[in-house]
């Protein structure tokens, strides 16, 4: 997306923008990237990052830490709980260790559905669709505020099935769906579309670390970033998970779930991320 030209010495950057993709406005899978290191972003995309590191100047680390999690739980979902399939909604742009990857490593034969709601991740949906011979991928533009449309899709129909146990991927997501939208509403339709033996993967921007002033300073970064947030509480992400079975150990920082030993960090609050996976009884 950025052509990097140099003249006399000088680096120019010029950004052209595909068609239909309105780059006057950020997005949270660019802003993510942004933050992973990506190139697949805009300068409205990188104003808004840096508005919210203003406030929470540990947000790349955060990020990194968040991709970390999501490879350790397909990791275990696939490794040690069977798992075959999985649904990840608000995929982001493809980076290294995509869903796909690290399930069909460990299981080849493993069926990935994306979804996300940035045309620009379907001009890299490619990416995302080079699945083994031995399984299948599909990549499906929705929107996780509809999660109707999402479940009785023809593409979603055609991978997963919906009798067997699904892998509902819900990371770095629902802080992104404000209380209006019925974020709690959503993750309950999902989950119980899902057959038992199916599990929810969720991790959430938290409060829990803030004084009031230090929220109030994130909440009003957040709202001159552009981008709708919401960061909730230990108790308030606690809620997504009411009558599911959580896997141990438990709700708890990103950092703090079944880590690497040589990874293990002495503040695992300085993430501010909270994550979990959940067994649908």
């Amino acid at each position: 997306m950025i052509t990097v030209v140099e003249r006399n010495e000088s680096i120019v950057e010029s950004e052209q923008a595909p068609p239909g993709i309105d780059v006057t406005k950020p997005h949270p899978a660019r802003r993510y990237d942004y933050w992973l290191g990506g190139k697949d972003n805009f300068e409205a995309d990188r104003e808004s990052a840096e508005m919210v590191a203003e406030a929470f100047p540990s947000i790349q680390f955060a990020a990194l830490e968040n991709r970390a999690f999501l490879r350790r739980a397909v990791t275990y979902l696939a490794q040690q709980a069977g798992v075959r399939q999985f649904l990840d909604l608000g995929a982001g742009l493809p980076t290294a260790g995509n869903v796909h990857e690290i399930a069909q490593d460990i299981a080849p034969e493993s069926r990935i559905v994306y979804v996300d709601n940035d045309p620009i991740v379907l001009i890299h949906a490619r990416t995302l669709l080079n699945s083994s011979p031995q399984g299948r991928t599909a990549y499906l533009e929705a929107d996780v505020r509809e999660p109707g449309r999402i479940l009785t899709h023809p593409d979603l129909l055609a991978t997963l099935d919906l009798t067997e146990p699904v892998a509902l991927m819900l990371v770095a997501v629902m802080h992104f769906i404000t209380d209006e939208h019925r974020p709690y509403e959503i993750v309950r339709e999902l989950c119980e579309a899902l057959p038992s033996g199916s599990y929810l993967v969720m991790t959430h921007a938290t409060s829990d670390h803030l004084t009031a002033e230090d929220l109030a300073e994130s909440d009003e970064a957040n709202r001159r970033s552009g981008i709708p947030f919401r960061l909730r509480s230990t108790a308030e992400f606690s809620r997504f998970f009411d009558g599911l079975d959580v896997v141990p150990p438990g709700i708890g920082s990103i950092m703090s779930w079944r880590p690497e030993s040589w990874k293990a960090h002495p503040r695992p609050e300085a993430v501010s991320m909270l994550g979990a996976v959940a067994r649908v009884p």
